[in-house]
């Protein structure tokens, strides 16, 4: 995608004539650094903000974050919270558990597939409302960032509780130590069960998470350099970490009783105890038995490599920013960042701070082109248009689950990535973000809009749809359609609309009609709100202008 063609294409003008907005003029060109920003703060770099680090923010928090000020927001984005209540039993059948009490470390009840398998929905449903209440921060993008990275399948692991661990486990080290997270991913009984970590002996060493945790979890694959050596690792590496992880089982699976450990357990007598040599890219280092600690030391090696701190810095870069690193990228962002990465010990939090706050993060170039992914597109619909869920807490968990089995339909199920390197999207050359539209996808995007847009989704007994003559007071001078369309475009769109796009939607309000019709008609709805003729025009027209910006181009980017 070329940046530059797209800004403009959005700004309706050709390349080589784009006259930009004072706000946007005040940008510094795309070479920025990690310097700190010293343009314009106003709503559209808050909105920018509050896009890339939040799901569906509303026209309500970028107006507030635009007053806060750049430093303000930053800091509350960063804030660390206390961890969410834990999923709810929803289904009256379960064996064990009542409803609206937590099956969480609760029995499994064995022999009933159907109770197991409700208490997974409830995860899904648990985990979109996380979303839905994540208030201006920026823990659940990052929880669903190391979800990506380390990656484990509830399809393949089965365990609802073994799942949630595993989540709370993301969610606990969003911005934290990286350190510490890879050592507990390691040990997290998913994560044992799920890359055969459970099944690592000494007298048969498993190098499936040796291998994931090298080339997925910690330094990456780069170029091959020579038979087994792929630049930052090699297969000696795999083979010899992998005897260094032996001796580890996951507890708890599928466990009988509610006092039943979850967890993982060290077993001395499978743990290889003979010394580890590890290649050059390494150092050549040496690893003695450390029985129960082996595992940690061997991570703490790894993250001794230059590579390590680099390869996290490009996957956040890739999520926060844009996909493309080219030369002056790595230069300028991807090495300072690995820096400050390596300085803090593997802290995440001050790496975010220094790109948030950057110049080169507000650049008007990375103000735009990012395809929103499912998640942010069924968030941005349902948050930012003030969609409606159900007050009784049973048809509350249809609805949310409704909304999961949408992000699966569009590829990207959050418990399930495609397999153990997460979505395509994420790193796939030459597509990346791109790979989220394509013929099975689009169908549903355009589906779940136009439903909430016109006449609402139906979910079992309930509908869900926007309240349009509720939101449209949210967001400006809903007696102004200038206003009206302004402030639904600023909240809709990543860029600027151009005049011919404004004043196209504007014609769906009011159609071929002078402003003050609109105002009129407006003020004798609202001086008259039992008039149903007047209330179904003024509703009309704006579903229609809504219905219409959902299904612009522009709406997919953030």
């Amino acid at each position: 995608m070329n940046r530059r063609a797209l800004l403009s294409g959005m700004l309706g003008q050709r390349q080589q004539d784009i006259e930009l907005p004072t706000t946007v003029a005040a940008l510094l060109p795309v070479n920025a650094g990690l310097e700190p920003y010293s343009g314009t703060w106003d709503f559209e770099q808050a909105a920018h903000l509050l896009r890339r680090t939040m799901y569906g923010p509303t026209f309500e928090q970028m107006k507030a974050a635009a007053q806060m000020g750049m430093e303000e927001v930053v800091s509350t984005l960063l804030e660390d919270l206390p961890l969410p209540e834990p999923p709810l039993n929803d289904n009256p059948d379960d064996p064990i558990v009542r409803m609206w009490e937590t099956w969480v470390d609760r029995a499994t009840p064995r022999g009933n597939p159907d109770a197991i398998n409700k208490r997974r929905w409830s995860l899904r449903a648990w985990m979109i409302q996380q979303f839905v209440e994540e208030g201006m921060n920026v823990r659940e993008k990052m929880t669903v960032f190391w979800m990506d990275h380390f990656v484990v399948e509830l399809f393949i692991t089965r365990d609802p509780t073994f799942m949630y661990k595993h989540i709370t486990l993301m969610r606990e080290y969003a911005t934290g130590d990286f350190r510490e997270l890879v050592k507990k991913a390691t040990l997290s009984p998913s994560m044992l069960r799920y890359l055969n970590g459970n099944q690592n002996d000494k007298n048969a060493p498993n190098e499936n998470y040796a291998r994931e945790l090298l080339e997925l979890f910690t330094v990456g694959k780069g170029d091959l350099a020579g038979e087994g050596d792929y630049t930052t690792f090699t297969e000696q590496d795999v083979e010899e970490a992998a005897k260094a992880l032996t001796g580890w089982r996951d507890e708890g699976y599928y466990k009988e009783t509610d006092n039943a450990r979850t967890g993982a357990t060290f077993y001395p007598n499978r743990h290889d105890t003979s010394t580890k040599q590890l290649s050059h890219r390494f150092d050549n280092a040496t690893i003695t038995n450390r029985g129960d600690e082996e595992y940690a030391y061997l991570i703490d090696i790894l993250l001794e490599s230059p590579y390590a701190a680099t390869f996290i810095s490009e996957k956040l870069y890739r999520y926060f920013v844009y996909y493309k690193i080219d030369d002056q990228v790595r230069q300028n962002i991807i090495e300072p960042m690995a820096q400050i990465l390596r300085d803090n010990d593997y802290n995440i939090k001050p790496v975010l701070e220094t790109l948030l706050k950057s110049q080169h993060f507000y650049d008007i170039l990375n103000m735009g082109p990012m395809i929103k992914n499912p998640t942010d597109f069924i968030m941005g619909l349902l948050k930012q248009f003030h969609i409606k869920f159900d007050d009784d807490p049973a048809r509350r968990y249809v609805q949310l689950r409704k909304m999961y089995s949408f992000m699966e339909d569009m590829q990207m199920e959050l418990f399930d990535p495609p397999d153990v390197a997460g979505w395509k999207a994420y790193y796939q050359e030459p597509l990346y973000y791109r790979i989220w539209i394509n013929s099975v996808t689009l169908p549903e995007r355009v589906t779940l809009s136009n439903a909430l847009t016109l006449r609402g989704l139906a979910v079992r007994s309930s509908r869900l749809r926007v309240d349009v003559l509720t939101f449209v007071e949210t967001v400006g001078d809903a007696t102004n359609p200038n206003s009206v369309v302004g402030d639904f475009a600023k909240l809709m769109f990543p860029r600027p609309l151009s005049q011919g796009q404004f004043d196209a939607l504007k014609d769906i309000l009011i159609p071929g009609l002078p402003d003050f019709e609109w105002t009129i008609e407006y003020e004798q709805y609202k001086s008259n709100p039992n008039d149903n003729k007047l209330k179904r025009s003024i509703e009309n027209k704006l579903r229609d202008l809504l219905n219409a910006m959902v299904n612009m181009p522009e709406y997919y980017l953030s």
